[in-house]
């Protein structure tokens, strides 16, 4: 996998998906994944997958992930979304809601109008709205 090693002690941030009816991995834009964590790596497991120190709210989650579920930790504290924040279920996912409508507009095309709706999503920020 792209020649990606860890070495154990390494810190780590391990993917989830969002949840919208459908399990979406590998989707871009507003449905991408999200990382949580960071966790350190305990020992690596055959060639692609590593063992990570859980917390104990993810102790009913196997503890051994696949390298293309992990991402290096880089230590900047902005990039850390608590898993209670975000209400991670035991399959990884989480879900996301609509807080408010930020602004509304009309895109006008050749035959048709397009309403374009600018929505502040829960656990994000402003600038982040889409």
């Amino acid at each position: 996998m792209r020649g990606i090693e860890y070495s154990m002690g390494d810190f780590i941030f391990l993917k989830v998906s969002l949840w919208k009816k459908v399990l979406r991995f590998g989707c871009k834009g507003k449905l991408s994944p999200r990382f949580i964590g960071s966790y350190r790596i305990l020992k690596r497991v055959g060639s692609v997958a590593y063992q990570l120190e859980l917390p104990p709210e993810l102790d009913h989650i196997y503890d051994v992930f696949y390298i293309s579920m992990l991402m290096r930790y880089r230590s900047d504290p902005s990039h850390v979304v608590s898993v209670e924040e975000i209400g991670v279920r035991p399959d990884l996912t989480f879900e996301e809601k609509p807080i408010q409508i930020l602004d509304r507009d009309i895109k006008v095309l050749r035959r048709k109008s397009i309403p374009l709706v600018r929505v502040l999503w829960q656990n994000h920020d402003n600038e982040e709205a889409i």
